[in-house]
């Protein structure tokens, strides 16, 4: 995959990138009910987020990682408000976006929207792409008509796609072209934040770098700020600026991609790792094996939820869950790399890309 924005090294280290958070999650929880029986009584709750934390400045590319079913997915969604979170808060410019109602809400999904994995089931197959491009802007009435078309051409030029287009379906499309319309309809309101959910999976590989170097641009031509979810760690490496790695609802890792890519301190980051396939034939990589198969996310472990699989597990990770805490550059926001695992100080600095001669 080549990604032509001009990096060298990990990361992008964005230069507009401040150290004003655009975006603030706090103790987010997302339950859905499990009911069963003669009377669909609620038998339990699948956590699909159990308490998440974070910051995104504005700026900056947010890395979001994990397996599937870790709800990564989830987390995005219930960000837009298309899932509404069980508790906690979501503050955008500091304004909580979790309790908004009617125009409140109606005014901030201006400045927050969405890329989503599928460029076929995201768009109407009814609606020729001209129309669904400009539906964000009859909704929230911006502009007549005749501006309304102007805009959705000058976005089409924007993605790479001929104006002339507009007037065809979404079935008439490739999956890349059918990203590009999408991420043209995300960026028809001029938001802040674009949150894209796995943009790229759905796509073949030659096309993928197509895509991600178009949302490079406009992140650099537009100051967009990004949460990116993926669970593609060699694509969240080159595109982001900082990386939290979640599993089972829980983010257990977060930090500047570098030391995240570098020094992981997480066993499950480590794992996450170790799993890229090295592009070397002679060399293997010294693994730390996971052991069974990730709990149900309506029956989580006691205390850390990745005690069940980690090889450095003790006594003590079976207790209680382990808070986030700094573990460098607690004082910069951009920098703070903080972890979630009590034996974090034993595992140091770990040289993750070595490798040994086969």
């Amino acid at each position: 995959m080549s990604l032509s924005d001009g990096r060298s090294g990990r990361g992008r280290h964005v230069t507009g990138v401040s150290g004003t958070p655009l975006l603030e999650v706090e103790d987010l929880h997302k339950h859905y009910p499990v009911r069963g029986g003669v009377w669909s009584r609620q038998l339990g709750s699948i956590r699909a987020v159990a308490g998440v934390s974070f910051q995104v400045l504005k700026g900056q590319t947010l890395g979001l990682v994990g397996e599937s079913g870790c709800g990564k997915s989830t987390l995005g969604r219930t960000l837009m408000r298309l899932e509404e979170p069980t508790a906690g808060r979501v503050r955008f410019e500091g304004r909580d976006l979790a309790a908004a109602r009617g125009a409140e809400l109606l005014s901030l999904r201006r400045e927050i929207q969405m890329v989503f994995q599928d460029p076929y089931s995201s768009l109407n197959p009814r609606m020729t792409v001209g129309e669904i491009v400009r539906e964000p802007l009859v909704v929230h009435g911006i502009g007549r008509k005749a501006e309304q078309v102007q805009r959705v051409r000058a976005l089409f030029e924007t993605v790479g796609l001929a104006a002339d287009a507009m007037s065809r379906y979404p079935s008439e499309f490739s999956g890349g072209q059918r990203q590009r319309i999408g991420v043209a309809r995300a960026l028809a309101l001029n938001p802040k934040l674009v949150i894209a959910d796995e943009p790229v999976s759905a796509l073949d590989v030659s096309v993928q770098s197509q895509v991600l170097n178009l949302m490079v641009r406009l992140q650099r031509e537009r100051g967009l700020t990004y949460v990116f979810i993926s669970h593609d760690l060699s694509v969240v490496e080159h595109v982001s600026d900082a990386v939290a790695i979640m599993y089972l609802g829980r983010i257990v890792e977060q930090g500047p991609v570098d030391r995240i890519f570098g020094q992981p301190a997480h066993p499950y980051t480590r794992a996450l790792m170790q799993a890229i396939p090295s592009t070397n034939p002679r060399q293997r990589r010294e693994t730390v094996p996971l052991q069974g198969e990730t709990p149900s996310p309506t029956a989580t472990p006691p205390g850390c939820v990745f005690s069940s699989r980690c090889p450095l597990a003790t006594d003590a990770c079976r207790v209680a869950m382990p808070a986030l805490e700094a573990i460098s550059a607690a004082d910069d926001p951009a920098r703070r790399h903080v972890v979630a695992c009590v034996r974090r100080d034993e595992i140091g600095a770990w040289p993750q890309r070595a490798a040994v001669a086969a």
